[in-house]
């Protein structure tokens, strides 16, 4: 029980960054959205999974690597947390910049004509294991929930507990996204959103960099 008090923050604030992630809309969320928008909500909801399918294999490959990395090389945690850190700074800086334009998101329907709900899902996972910027985000999110000599149940936490998150948010946003009235009601509290947004990666940023263990 002590172990778990001790590792909890850490792993709720892999959480918190997992979870804040997908609120600021990536190639993936979008094509979610213009799917469900353009094409239907069976197949938002197909392309949904397939990106939640993507987004564990991510966790998996980065949570195994880095613990692996960290039992051979202890020293190694501070060089990930001070790229982890640098990356979230980059996407304050992002979310800050989305904030003050004025330009809505632009979700469209996936290019190649439609496509049955395996095709979509196949389609989800292709575009989230293609996105450069899904792996650096797991590195931020992993460095933020691991710690130096932190066991195994700690990765495993942060992997299902956010493929969890994974799948129903992204289902949140195929739902949500089929109807008119959220596609406005989104794009008037984008703003807001991502100012939000901006301020929690900033945060989590500079805790990473201020870090030493």
């Amino acid at each position: 029980m002590q172990d778990f008090a001790l590792y909890l923050p850490g792993i709720m604030l892999a959480y918190s960054a997992f979870l804040l992630g997908i609120a600021s809309p990536g190639p993936n969320v979008l094509a979610v959205m213009g799917t469900s928008m353009s094409v239907g909500r069976t197949s938002g909801v197909a392309l949904a999974m397939g990106v939640a399918v993507g987004s564990l294999t991510w966790s998996l490959l980065t949570a195994f690597g880095l613990s692996a990395l960290l039992a051979t090389y202890a020293s190694a945690l501070l060089v990930i947390k001070i790229f982890g850190g640098a990356y979230l700074l980059w996407l304050a800086y992002k979310a800050f910049k989305s904030a003050a334009s004025p330009h809505d998101i632009e979700a469209k329907e996936l290019a190649g004509g439609r496509r049955t709900a395996f095709g979509y899902m196949r389609r989800g996972y292709i575009i989230q294991m293609t996105n450069p910027k899904a792996a650096l985000s797991w590195i931020a999110i992993i460095s933020l929930g691991l710690q130096d000599g932190a066991p195994l149940w700690v990765a495993l936490a942060i992997v299902i507990g956010t493929f969890i998150l994974s799948i129903i948010c992204h289902l949140l946003y195929a739902l949500a996204f089929s109807t008119p009235v959220m596609v406005r009601i989104y794009a008037k509290a984008r703003r807001f959103i991502q100012g939000i947004l901006g301020t929690f990666f900033a945060l989590a940023g500079l805790k990473l960099l201020s870090s030493r263990t």
